[in-house]
């Protein structure tokens, strides 16, 4: 009998772990990063590396205004921040799923 009972507790405690375990694991697995959400990522860096206040024709300069004509993006020469998809090309966002292991 008492060992019957013991046999159960302990197939009861491994089910427990298992399924804590399975939980946990899934918890913590990471899901792959689409490429539209890889491009929005690289934008939203190449913009947050800008110095300026007018990184991108659609950002609001210091008084609040858009930026408009007179962004970065759309001046020649000088520092030109990545503000749409179609500036991101897919070797950019290869090379982010390798920085990243995505």
């Amino acid at each position: 009998m008492k060992r019957t009972r013991l046999a159960g507790i302990t197939a009861f405690l491994l089910i427990v772990l298992t399924l804590a375990l399975g939980f946990a694991a899934a918890q913590t697995a990471k899901t792959a990063k689409t490429n539209a959400e890889i491009r929005q990522e690289i934008i939203k860096q190449s913009i947050a590396r800008y110095k300026g206040s007018c990184p991108c024709p659609y950002s609001a300069d210091g008084a609040g205004r858009m930026c408009g004509w007179w962004s970065a993006y759309d001046k020649s020469g000088g520092v030109s921040p990545l503000c749409f998809e179609k500036d991101v090309t897919p070797k950019m966002v290869v090379d982010y799923r390798k920085r990243t292991k995505q």
